[in-house]
């Protein structure tokens, strides 16, 4: 492959990101989840006492966006904040008992779309691929995996 090469693999990872984000969108809808409000919902149950900043920059999201879907997971109850103990501007995100079903309901979700993406894929080639991206999210963007390690660990 030359440099000039098309499509660029770049191309290739956004068009892939196109296609999973969309198909998220349309099946995290019966929840009356957007994207936003799914990448809140399960920072928060993988960090407890996360802030909406915190997840907004592990999201790529920007910080009004984030606030604008914490603010509507914790109208419908699924989310409570409570104060930073630090910080008098930051508020702690926690996951309700009323938002944890949600959350396992949208991680099936997500499983299940994750499942049909990458079904042209060989077990094998499905754990390079995984392995790859890690190492390039941990280069790139290592806060996007924090509480993955651990995760990974337990």
């Amino acid at each position: 492959m030359t440099d000039t090469a098309f499509p660029t693999t770049g191309y290739l990872a956004w068009q892939f990101s196109q296609v999973l984000a969309g198909m998220l969108e349309r099946a995290l809808r019966t929840e009356d989840l957007t994207l936003a409000q799914h990448n809140a919902l399960m920072h928060t149950v993988r960090s407890p006492g996360v802030t909406a900043a915190d997840i907004a920059r592990r999201s790529g999201i920007t910080a009004q966006s984030m606030g604008t879907a914490v603010g509507r997971l914790v109208e419908r109850g699924l989310l409570r904040r409570e104060p930073h103990p630090t910080s008098r501007r930051s508020m702690c995100l926690f996951v309700t008992d009323q938002g944890r079903p949600v959350a396992a309901r949208a991680a099936m979700i997500t499983r299940r779309i994750e499942a049909e993406t990458t079904a042209p894929l060989s077990p094998e080639d499905k754990d390079i691929v995984h392995r790859l991206l890690y190492r390039i999210v941990e280069e790139l963007n290592p806060e996007a995996l924090s509480g993955v390690a651990e995760e990974r660990a337990s």
